[in-house]
């Protein structure tokens, strides 16, 4: 079993843990957790680049505590400390723990594991407000950069034809795979791949990464998007909106409905 290194950061404002969730999930933490003045990250202890930890933590001018956890006092952890998650009366998310939830349309079992997307996230939680005004009804679907599943498993719900879903984390591919299967989705393709790709056309593209991954995959994103196709995507921070329009702007992408919340952005575009 894989052992996971935690970072602990204490007495830290909302904003600062919001840049270094930002920040970390970019060099290979997959997993955080978050309190009143406090984040804890997680990261696999094979793929702790320390060098470049060091450059954000002197960058922020930030001090930590690093302890060493395994992999299966992780699960049990991160079980006991999930709670659902309600977006509205759209969706509820619930670990298969817990007591099934009424007053809401649909409702998905996540298994609590290391995988991004829980719902608990600013990025994730918006992704899905939004998710609640597309017209899903035979679309073909393409979440870019999967996580747990949970936004191509809600594709799925709310009826798309197709929905082919990526990651390039081993550990997202199972989570991924093992919550496709617990929802009963029969028309989720899960694939391990590095990058957005090219070739295949969508009627709805999703993307909950991070700006340098979205801007890096911009360009194979929009070339993938059907005619009057709508782009959705998050991860990003209020700051890093300037860059994601002027990138969005040279592609002829149109805005169509920006959210905000926690100091976080979801970017709705039309082609």
């Amino acid at each position: 079993m894989a052992n996971y290194i935690q970072i602990e950061f204490s007495n830290i404002s909302t904003e600062q843990s919001d840049i270094l969730l930002a920040q970390l999930s970019e060099i290979g933490f997959d997993g955080f957790e978050e309190e009143d003045n406090r984040l804890k990250a997680f990261i696999p202890s094979a793929n702790f680049n320390e060098e470049l930890f060091n450059t954000i933590v002197i960058e922020n001018k930030i001090t930590f505590t690093k302890s060493l956890i395994e992999e299966r006092n992780w699960n049990a952890f991160w079980e006991s400390n999930f709670e659902p998650v309600i977006v509205n009366d759209f969706v509820a998310i619930r670990a298969e723990f817990h007591q099934s939830i009424a007053g809401v349309k649909h409702e998905i079992l996540i298994t609590p594991k290391m995988s991004f997307g829980t719902g608990h996230h600013a990025t994730t939680y918006m992704m899905i407000e939004q998710m609640s005004s597309i017209n899903f009804l035979n679309k073909n679907v393409f979440d870019f950069g999967t996580g747990t599943g949970v936004l191509a498993i809600l594709a799925e719900k709310l009826g798309a034809k197709k929905i082919v879903a990526v990651d390039n984390d081993d550990w997202s591919i199972e989570n991924s795979k093992e919550n496709i299967g617990k929802n009963n989705c029969k028309q989720v393709v899960l694939q391990k791949a590095e990058n957005a790709g090219v070739g295949n056309k969508y009627d709805i593209i999703l993307a909950n990464i991070n700006k340098n991954v979205i801007l890096e995959n911009l360009s194979n994103l929009t070339q993938q998007l059907s005619t009057n196709g709508m782009l959705l995507i998050s991860g990003l921070l209020t700051t890093d909106e300037t860059d994601i329009l002027f990138s969005t702007n040279k592609l002829k992408l149109i805005l169509k409905e920006k959210s905000e919340r926690n100091n976080w952005i979801a970017l709705l575009f039309t082609l």
